[in-house]
């Protein structure tokens, strides 16, 4: 178990060195091109499989404890140690993104997007997983950072050299956003590190705080959480990310939704909750009046792309609808209670999943459209999905209305669990406030079904029109790449147990200070 997480961290490192090395003679295929693409199918699966036994051998019985660790001295002055492992709440996180980069390597295999050289491609991609599920495996909180900014440099050049237009002006709004929040919280890390004495957050954890005075805390929760708000995004911090994924290319969209969001409420969970709870419960109020602020602003940003005449991209309002889903997840986590924080880890993984294959059917409607402007695609009657491409527009239906959280799907559980968190908040902090976010949140989710059905009217519904070039129904490596998360959906939505059963203990002994 120790080596096999070392290897899912590692392993995608290695593939992205040897994506740029010359393909060994036998395994070039029919070109170079496809030969590499093939070494990132190979690669993102084989780390797939070797997430899933992991899984598969994690004592499920105590979720709560640190499993597979490794814990080497790397700079002895400093006391930071290579120190990895996984619990019920990294877990699911470490599957989610080996099963989203596999996915992704699948369909660029078949749908490479126009830009430079697939090798770059390839090794951008494995690059950017290697750093992902480096931030989910650590606990020491330098190698937690660097991490961190693993992926920046990736994310990146996916956007500015195979994104669409404005690729570049978003590529670097993305990358000043995310450093700038980066260099707040190295500065919070560090003062959390040499004030206790270790940067080891099993330590940090267990201790819960005690070694460290009130000030410090509330600094380090101000700086640290700074960097976390920019990455999750909450609002008013997240204006690069509209930009980034209106500019990113299909893959990109669906790692950076995904995933890489899911970094920044990860860091909220793992480090400020259970490292400086008096500093998180200073700020519970502000972080939950911010969560509540970015549910009703992303909700009526897309209501105002979706109503006809707005020009809206369908791309952008996915993005806008990303700032309202997180921040249900940060609302739950605001509440520090382990309802609160359950329902947070759980739509963080709703999200992914949901939110990933909405981007790839966007994806798949823009090449099939050529645009994917709302008013291009409704016209004067509707794009009509429903009868030109039934199967495209039947899962769009359904990834809208699991996006919406209809009951049964995984949309669901997550935010009613952040819901009922802030109706019972942690002790201390204010009930009558926390009421209040709660009901502006719920008010939130009838803003997310409103647009969400105005995009399902728009786009899959309406007359048939007269075009001479027919529109392709799903095709069978799409149907490859997109029924996993249709099918996850459906499961977390029926048997939410199988999830929160890992993340609850975990929570549990977060919240109680290192105590089982």
């Amino acid at each position: 178990m120790q080596f096999l997480l070392a290897f899912v961290v590692v392993g995608p490192l290695i593939g992205a060195v040897a994506a740029l090395l010359p393909a060994p003679p036998g395994l070039k295929g029919r070109s170079p091109d496809q030969a590499v693409l093939r070494h990132g199918v190979t690669v993102t699966g084989v780390i797939l499989l070797a997430t899933l036994v992991l899984a598969a051998g994690f004592d499920h019985d105590h979720p709560s404890k640190m499993q597979a660790t490794t814990d080497i001295s790397w700079i002895p002055a400093l006391d930071v140690r290579i120190h990895l492992g996984i619990d019920g709440i990294s877990l699911p996180l470490l599957v989610l993104t080996a099963l989203l980069t596999f996915l992704c390597a699948l369909y660029s295999y078949f749908k490479l997007p126009e830009g430079p050289s697939p090798k770059a491609f390839v090794a951008l991609v494995l690059l950017l997983e290697s750093g992902t599920l480096a931030t989910f495996a650590v606990l020491d909180l330098i190698l937690f950072f660097l991490a961190f900014e693993m992926v920046l440099i990736p994310m990146y050049f996916l956007i500015a050299r195979w994104g669409g237009a404005g690729r570049q002006a978003a590529a670097w709004k993305f990358i000043l956003y995310t450093l700038l929040g980066s260099v707040v919280m190295l500065l919070g890390l560090l003062l959390i590190g040499l004030k206790s004495g270790t940067f080891d957050t099993v330590a940090l954890a267990t201790d819960n705080g005690r070694g460290l005075t009130s000030s410090v805390q509330v600094t380090a929760v101000l700086a640290i959480g700074i960097g976390l708000a920019v990455k999750t995004p909450m609002w008013p911090l997240h204006s690069w990310l509209p930009d980034a994924h209106t500019a990113a290319p299909t893959v990109g969209s669906v790692l950076l939704a995904g995933v890489l969001l899911k970094m920044g409420t990860y860091g909220f969970v793992r480090i400020l909750l259970p490292v400086a709870p008096d500093g998180m419960h200073t700020f519970a109020p502000y972080l939950a009046a911010f969560a509540v602020a970015g549910i009703v602003y992303g909700s009526l940003a897309c209501l105002a792309l979706a109503r006809p005449g707005a020009k809206g991209d369908l791309k952008r309002l996915i993005a806008y609808s990303s700032v309202g889903h997180m921040g249900f997840v940060l609302l739950g986590i605001a509440s520090m209670t382990p309802t609160g924080v359950n329902g947070a880890l759980f739509a963080n993984i709703a999200h992914g999943l949901i939110t990933g294959l909405l981007f790839f059917l966007v994806g798949a409607v823009k090449d099939r459209y050529g645009t994917a402007d709302l008013d291009t695609l409704a016209g004067a009657t509707g794009a009509a999905l429903y009868g030109r491409a039934p199967r495209l527009g039947g899962l769009l239906a359904f990834a809208a209305v699991a996006s919406l959280g209809l009951p049964g799907l995984a949309g669901f559980w997550g935010e009613m669990l952040a819901l009922f968190g802030a109706f019972d908040p942690a002790e201390g902090l204010s009930r009558p406030a926390f009421l209040t976010f709660m009901s502006i949140a719920a008010f939130g989710t009838l803003l997310t079904a409103a647009y969400l059905l105005i995009v399902v009217r728009r786009v899959c519904m309406g007359a048939q029109r007269d075009e001479p070039r027919p529109i392709a129904d799903v095709q069978s490596y799409e149907f490859a790449a997109w029924t996993p998360l249709a099918a996850l959906t459906v499961l977390a939505g029926l048997w939410p147990a199988v999830l929160l059963g890992l993340t609850d203990p975990a929570v549990q002994k977060l919240l109680a200070g290192g105590k089982s």
